[in-house]
Parts: C-alpha cells; sequence; structure tokens
C-alpha cells in the first residue's frame, strides 16, 4: 500500500468551508413562522421552468467547480438548467430564512446535517420519499442523519467522521504500536511527548469542532447526549483530563479548531491527532510526511468505536409548487445517485452515503479504508434530539472550558444538562 496518494488536489478547502463552529443558530419560533409563510403562499416569484437554483456553501474554487460539473451532467440527463448559488456555510441558514420570508427559496438548499432538522421541524421540507428518492443500499445511519423524526428529508452524496491519524516514522522509530484502546493511547500519547512535540492532538475548543471531537469519546464510553451528567460522559471527559494532566496533551488544546490541530500535526509538533479526511489534501501536500489512518481508540478492547457522521444532505424545500418540487427531487436523485456520489468523493476524500459506491471506494482509496470502517457505525448527532442538538453542543461547549481548566467534569456536566434543558 502507497504512502499517499497518487494525485495531490489545489488546496484543503474543505477544512476552510466547513462552518460548523461559528454557525448561529436561529430560534425555532422564528423559523416556524418564516417557513410557514413561504410554504402556505407559494413562490412569490415567477420562475423559468426549465431553470432550477441548488444554493450549497460550495464558495471554494475547487468544490464550486466540481458541483458545477456534476449539475451540468445532471442537467443534461434531465433537460434543465441546473445553476449554483453559493455562500458560505455559516450563512446558509440565515439565507434560506430570508428567502423563505420573501418567497424566494430555491429549488434546492444544501443543509449541514446538523442544521437540517431545524427547517424540517418548521415544516419547510418535503419528505424525498414522496418526490420518489429511494434509501436503498444507503446504510441505517446515513439514512438517519438525513433524516427528522423518521421523515427523510436530506440525501448525502458524501459523509465524513473522524479518525485517528498518526505519524508512521515517529511511531516506528519510538517502537510505538498503533493504540487500540484508551489505556494504549494514553501510554502510547506519553511516550511520544518529547521537547515541542506531544504525544495527541485534539481539538475541545469552545465551539462545535470540539463537540463534534468529543462525541467518539461519550458514545464509545456509553454516554448520551440526552443526559450529559451521566457517569460515562464525566467518564469521557475525565480522560480528556488525564491526557492532558499527563502533559500528552498541550494545554492550547482547549482553544484549537481541527484546522489548527492539522497545522500541529503537520508541523510535527503532535504524533498523532483526532481529525478527518477534509485533511488529506493538505496533508498530502508535505511529500516528507508518512501519515497512516486508524480507527479511535475504545475505552475496553472490543468495544465498538463510534463516531459522529458529518457532512451535508441535499434538501427540496416545501414552496407549495408541487412540480418544480418534484423535479428537484428527480436533480436530488441524479447528484446522489451512486456514480455521482462516486466522483464527488474521490474529489473531496470523503466517502460515498451509497454503500455499494463506498466499496468501490474503499478499493480506490485504500489508505483510508479505515475511515470506511468507522463511518459503518457513525451516528448522527441530531438523531436523538433532532432540533435540540444546538442548545446540547453550546452547553458542552461551556463544559470543556470549564472542566479542562480546573473544574471538576461532574460539576462541569451539571451544569451543562441545566443549560441544555433549560435552553440557557
Amino acid at each position: 500500500m502507497s504512502k499517499r496518494f497518487n494525485r495531490v488536489p489545489e488546496r484543503s478547502p474543505v477544512a476552510r468551508r466547513r462552518g460548523r463552529s461559528r454557525r448561529a443558530v436561529a430560534p425555532l419560533t422564528a423559523v416556524s413562522v418564516l417557513v410557514a409563510g413561504a410554504a402556505l403562499t407559494g413562490c412569490g416569484q415567477q420562475r423559468d421552468g426549465d431553470v432550477f437554483t441548488v444554493m450549497n456553501s460550495s464558495t471554494d474554487e475547487t468544490y464550486h467547480r466540481w458541483d458545477a460539473e456534476a449539475m451540468g451532467r445532471c442537467g443534461k440527463q434531465l433537460g434543465v438548467t441546473i445553476e449554483q448559488q453559493s455562500v458560505p456555510a455559516a450563512q446558509v441558514m440565515t439565507k434560506a430564512l430570508r428567502m423563505a420570508s420573501s418567497k424566494s427559496l430555491p429549488d434546492i438548499v444544501q443543509f449541514d446535517a446538523s442544521e437540517m432538522p431545524t427547517f424540517a421541524e418548521a415544516g419547510g421540507l418535503v419528505d424525498l420519499r414522496t418526490l420518489g428518492l429511494s434509501t436503498r443500499d444507503i446504510p441505517q445511519g446515513i439514512v438517519n442523519f438525513g433524516s427528522y423524526k423518521g421523515t427523510y428529508y436530506g440525501a448525502a452524496r458524501s459523509v465524513n467522521t473522524l479518525a485517528l491519524f498518526y505519524n508512521k516514522d515517529v511511531l516506528g522509530q519510538a517502537g510505538v504500536k498503533v493504540p487500540t484502546t484508551w489505556d494504549e493511547l494514553r501510554e502510547a500519547a506519553k511516550k511520544l511527548t518529547g521537547g515541542k512535540r506531544y504525544g495527541l492532538a485534539l481539538s475541545a475548543g469552545g465551539a462545535e469542532d470540539g463537540v463534534f471531537q468529543f462525541t467518539p469519546f461519550m458514545w464509545s464510553n456509553g454516554g448520551d447526549e440526552t443526559r450529559l451528567d451521566s457517569p460515562q460522559v464525566a467518564g469521557a471527559l475525565d480522560y480528556w483530563k488525564t491526557l492532558l494532566a499527563d502533559g500528552s496533551l498541550s494545554k492550547s488544546t482547549v482553544s484549537w479548531t481541527q484546522a489548527d490541530v492539522n497545522d500541529q500535526f503537520m508541523a510535527g509538533n503532535a504524533a498523532m491527532m483526532i481529525n478527518g479526511p477534509w485533511q488529506v489534501e493538505t496533508l498530502n501536500t508535505k511529500k516528507s510526511l508518512h501519515w497512516g489512518i486508524a480507527k479511535i481508540p475504545v475505552p475496553r478492547p472490543g468495544a465498538p468505536s463510534v463516531g459522529p457522521l458529518g457532512g451535508a444532505v441535499l434538501t427540496v424545500p416545501n414552496t407549495g409548487d408541487q412540480a418544480r418540487e418534484k423535479r428537484a427531487g428527480e436533480i436530488v436523485a441524479c447528484l446522489s445517485s451512486r456514480k455521482e456520489q462516486l466522483t464527488y468523493a474521490l474529489n473531496s476524500w470523503m466517502v460515498p452515503a451509497n454503500a455499494k459506491a463506498a466499496a468501490v471506494w474503499r478499493t480506490r482509496v485504500p489508505e483510508l479504508d479505515a475511515l470506511a470502517d468507522q463511518v459503518a457505525a457513525a451516528r448522527s448527532r441530531t438523531a436523538k434530539l433532532g432540533a435540540g442538538w444546538p442548545s446540547v453542543s453550546l452547553a458542552l461547549q461551556s463544559a470543556f472550558q470549564s472542566a479542562l481548566t480546573g473544574q471538576s467534569s461532574e460539576a462541569a456536566l451539571k451544569r451543562a444538562q441545566q443549560r441544555a434543558t433549560s435552553g440557557n
């Protein structure tokens, strides 16, 4: 197996375009009023019957081009013109709300999957199954990723999750095996820490990046987002505190984003890191860096490594124009077809949502095979809480800052549970 991919794309757009950390959460009541008005009154403007608009967050030139090419292929296949409207990821929800209020919603909106339930809760999206889309060959976890209260609103083209990245040369020179359990990870991280190099880098910042990175530890330890003050969640946070106390994590981890973590790993300041496939393009620009990837270690041997599903889903807004909604559904079906998924995933380093496409993807990029294994067991952050996830995320962000700077995990998480429940 080669140490890196044969081609090195131009840049690292995914790390920059993912707005997960900085998104404002719109109040559900405000969303409900705006989207309900759009759905009840229909489209507020006359539209060209053969021109359809997709709003997404592909503001980076590379991703914008890839999406434009896919839309061109699907438009030719369906006999329509598909126009792309790209806005920064952090603005997709607010832009969609403004367009709903002016009765000018696009035909298709690509939401971050963690935001989709808020729009769906307000009645702003159409059930994709009623438009003819099938979930056959899509793993149930990914179906749930695009669903809200059992209704399938969002079709994913590709998904991502987190994994353990490691420096092959550093581990080899130290005689350290790739860890598979928490005990092994702790011992490896201590042994690999020295000088300016930390054994492990991860994001524990007060933003969604930190929450995204905490979920594998919380879920694999039996913790649950519906009860943040449980012993299992506290145990996961205590494990992070142990790594920090060992000196295996930098004290700056409480302010690092996932992009910062990758920078530390590439600079040789960390022997291992928790991160995702959106970093691969940047990693591959450093020819001297020989990295590997493995599933995130678990508390006990044999326990499942359960990571978070990340990515975006294609949705059809409820505008009241059923004919256009049906046609938009055909466009979503084409863009999320097995062939298009594979093309998109090979460009972006993500894992195809379709199981058959993912099987082909494994043979094309064997270096990321462990990532596909991690995706197979991954969970959606909103599967249990739906539109209630943002409150839990904010509560956890505050808990990290408190617990990793001195407060007990139990006290920090007790306060987090109170905040998540009250919304304050």
